[in-house]
Order: C-alpha cells, then sequence, then structure tokens
C-alpha cells in the first residue's frame, strides 16, 4: 500500500464527516435562529439579537398597546358581571328594576 491508496481511502471518509458536522452546525444554528435564542460569536459572546433604536421603540409601542388592551379587557370584565348577574338573577327581580326605573322621580 503506497500512501496515494491511504489518502484515497481516507479522503471520503473525511468529507463526509466534514459534510455531516457543517450541516449539523448549520441546523442547531436555524433552530437557535428560529426560536429566538441568542447566537454566540467565536469568543461566546452573544451575537443575535443586538438592541437597536428601532426595536427599543417598538418594544415602546408594544407596552403601550399592551396597556390599552388591559384597560379594555376591564371593561368587558365588568360589563360581563353585569350580564351574568342578569342572568343568573331571578326574573321577578330584574322585572322589578325595570319597573322601578320606569316609574317617576316624584
Amino acid at each position: 500500500m503506497n500512501a496515494l491508496t491511504v489518502i484515497g481511502a481516507i479522503a471520503p471518509i473525511v468529507t463526509i464527516i466534514t459534510v455531516v458536522a457543517i450541516g449539523g452546525w448549520v441546523f442547531t444554528t436555524w433552530l437557535r435562529i428560529k426560536n429566538g435564542y441568542p447566537l454566540d460569536g467565536a469568543w461566546g459572546q452573544a451575537v443575535y439579537p443586538k438592541t437597536s433604536d428601532e426595536t427599543v421603540e417598538r418594544v415602546k409601542l408594544l407596552s403601550q398597546e399592551n396597556a390599552q388592551l388591559r384597560a379594555e379587557l376591564g371593561s368587558v370584565k365588568d360589563r360581563l358581571a353585569v350580564i351574568e348577574r342578569i342572568v343568573t338573577d331571578e326574573s321577578h327581580r330584574v322585572a322589578s328594576e325595570i319597573e322601578a326605573l320606569r316609574r317617576p322621580a316624584n
């Protein structure tokens, strides 16, 4: 066996191992990006996501929208409580309250 046959026998194995390793790295990096995990640089520093002015502004807008939606949800809960009270009360009580509203205020 000369050196060329040994290299010829080992080269495909090394190539397959290299391709599998690079493919695995690409796949795990894609999974990390897809699920929102930060990427690591060569020395372990976080590369992604970077905070920019646009990101800070977007977070601020989303926080404001969240506060508005929470306030709206509070009013919807109040309305739902009134509707539940009307539905679960006995019919004569609701009727008496309606009649009380129809009577003159004198």
